[in-house]
């Protein structure tokens, strides 16, 4: 089975470990240290070696830090995990803080006399983030420095060591040569002589190659330096590559040849100071090579995904979407029962994921919060956190899967058995937001916080909302989570064509339930509307077909507009999936799918 249901870390771990850097801080005369969730490659999914964060504290969530100072230690977190952290770390030795009402700066100026020195480690913080920081604490030093965890945890795991594959062309869409060209040639127009790719999904598109070295993403961890004739350097293990056979505009090297070929180049070398650590660009700086910031060149283009991706994907979300059919055909019979538990349903999941027979991985840990555990947005079951799925309540299945032609994400919100009433009202505004999101149309050249709000509107007028983005850019057999494009409120990245989003309003009761619906959706050219103005517009096609559960939906809170696509939707998934599924789930299917 690809998802474990074992508990990683324990609060009690914290305390010893939090003392232990402490000492280690002591010697190096720092008042403070700083440890990210990320790695080097600023991923939001890390490997074993590199989950600093939920080694020292407890904490698992996939974004966060903690500052660590000698009298405190602030765990910062999102909307998405303030229920989480609180279960997870030691609560007398971590503070939660929440993140970004309270911003890391303020915090530590308050928290440190002036003259205090904050410790970081250049590979695990980029340029942007150290350069806002030091703004914000004019009076403290901030520091780079060894990697202080790294020297108290004495059975970290080593480096993963999974080889390369190539990926298919036809499925990609596009050759790798034909890739680096184009790239090489924004350089030449940019007048940079090369550029320092940091983002493994950045290096694996570019070269239509995937990997193993990220539990759920299919991705090889590697730095790359792609010059503007399209030769090219990579730096990682090469017994991974090995497999790939020789290219001679491409020459892989050790790890540690890193630093030294950067200090060698000739100027100017675009860098992302979003995405790339410090550390490239003090080297760069330190040997008098020009730094040209700038993009990742990779970042746009791999968003706007090629006719074949997209093909890819709708032919991945329609077995995805039979398997998802078989799941709630069985769960609607089963669940009413009593005696399954969110383990049990998690692994049946799975199991029908992988009775497609094409199904690489799974695109995340499966999150099956039943009741309250709904609540915790982004909550992972464990053998101690194991609860039963009762009659009556509301279960939230948010789970996805990894194929060769695409990746998949979707989250259904079901009553189990006869729906709780209070869970209606709130659904069914949740159902009215994912609606909106849907049929949304749009001048081109708005970002993600121009159409975040439709899918909030109905909840605000209920004094209600969500603390997470409305939706955030999924790869092609790559990472579940990929930017630039997000719908969210802070996004100021313009949609294109091609570019798959999620879209995924939710609200959450602390301590009763919570709901999501989520779809996938890709961005396309929008058609004129009669007695509409010669208008570029956009919109969104659905990719996701699966029955959203009627039962939770209060038909009278629904506009005719919303009922019709509602029922529009329904009839497309029935058309789609009745030939795919079992004759039992063909028979929930139709049912599941009737008119509103």
């Amino acid at each position: 089975m690809f998802q474990s249901f074992t508990v990683s870390s324990r609060p009690e771990q914290g305390p010893p470990r939090l003392e232990a850097l402490r000492a280690e801080m002591a010697k190096e005369e720092l008042d403070g240290f700083l440890v990210p969730r990320a790695d080097a490659h600023q991923g939001e999914y890390v490997a074993d070696c590199d989950a600093r964060l939920e080694w020292l504290t407890g904490f698992t969530g996939s974004a966060g830090f903690c500052a660590v100072l000698a009298d405190r230690a602030g765990v910062f977190v999102d909307g998405r995990y303030r229920v989480q952290v609180k279960e997870q770390v030691d609560t007398g030795a971590f503070t939660p803080v929440n993140w970004p009402e309270v911003k890391l700066g303020p915090w530590l100026a308050e928290a440190l006399p002036d003259g205090g020195r904050v410790g970081f480690d250049p590979w695990l913080h980029t340029a942007g983030e150290i350069e806002t920081l030091r703004t914000a604490v004019a009076g403290i030093e901030v520091v780079p420095c060894p990697n202080l965890v790294d020297r108290v945890w004495t059975d970290r795991p080593g480096r993963p060591a999974a080889p390369v594959v190539k990926h298919p062309t036809e499925l990609a869409g596009k050759g790798d040569e034909t890739k680096r060209a184009e790239i090489a040639q924004l350089l030449v127009e940019a007048g940079q002589a090369a550029v320092v790719l940091t983002l493994p999904d950045s290096l694996c598109w570019l070269l239509n190659i995937r990997g193993a070295d990220i539990p759920r993403i299919p991705v090889v961890q590697a730095f790359a330096i792609l010059r503007a004739d399209g030769r090219m350097e990579i730096f990682s293990d090469p017994a991974k590559f090995e497999g790939l056979g020789p290219d001679p505009d491409i020459e892989v090297l050790a790890w540690e040849a890193f630093p030294a070929r950067l200090a060698a180049l000739d100027g100017p070398v675009r860098v992302d100071k979003a995405t790339a650590p410090l550390a490239v660009s003090r080297i760069l700086e330190e040997s008098g090579v020009e730094v040209a910031w700038g993009q990742d060149p990779c970042l746009l283009p791999k968003a706007r995904k090629t006719k074949a991706e997209i093909a890819g994907a709708a032919a991945a979300h329609l077995r995805d979407g039979a398997a998802m059919v078989e799941f709630l055909a069985w769960l609607d019979a089963e669940a009413p029962r009593g005696g399954l538990t969110e383990i049990e349903v998690v692994k049946k999941l799975e199991e029908f994921r992988r009775a497609t027979n094409a199904l690489r991985d799974i695109s995340f840990e499966t999150i099956c919060g039943a009741g309250p555990n709904g609540a915790i947005v982004h909550y992972r079951v464990t053998e101690e956190s194991n609860r039963p799925v009762r009659p009556g309540e509301v279960l939230l299945v948010d789970s996805g899967g990894q194929y060769q032609d695409g990746t998949t994400d979707i989250t259904r919100t079901v009553a189990v058995g006869e729906a709780p009433e209070e869970a209606r009202a709130p659904f069914t505004r949740v159902l009215q937001g994912m609606i909106a999101i849907s049929r949304a149309r749009w001048p081109k050249g708005l970002a993600g916080r121009d159409l975040d709000a439709l899918a909030r509107v109905n909840l605000w007028m209920a004094g209600q909302d969500y603390d997470h983005g409305t939706g955030h850019g999924v790869g092609s057999y790559l990472s579940v989570h990929e930017g630039p494009q997000r719908l969210s409120r802070i996004s100021n990245v313009p949609l294109e064509p091609g570019m798959i989003l999620s879209n995924e309003p939710g609200y959450y009761r602390e301590g009763e339930f919570g709901i999501r619906i989520e779809n996938l959706i890709v961005v396309e050219p929008a058609p004129l509307l009669p007695g509409g103005d010669a208008r570029e517009m956009l919109s969104f096609k659905t990719l996701t077909h699966v029955p959203i559960d009627r039962r939770l939906i209060d038909r009278e809170m629904l506009s005719p507009a919303e009922r019709a696509w509602l029922d529009a939707y329904h009839a497309e998934t029935r058309e789609k999936l009745a030939d795919r599924v079992s004759d039992t789930a063909r028979e929930w299917l139709f049912a599941a799918t009737a008119p509103i």
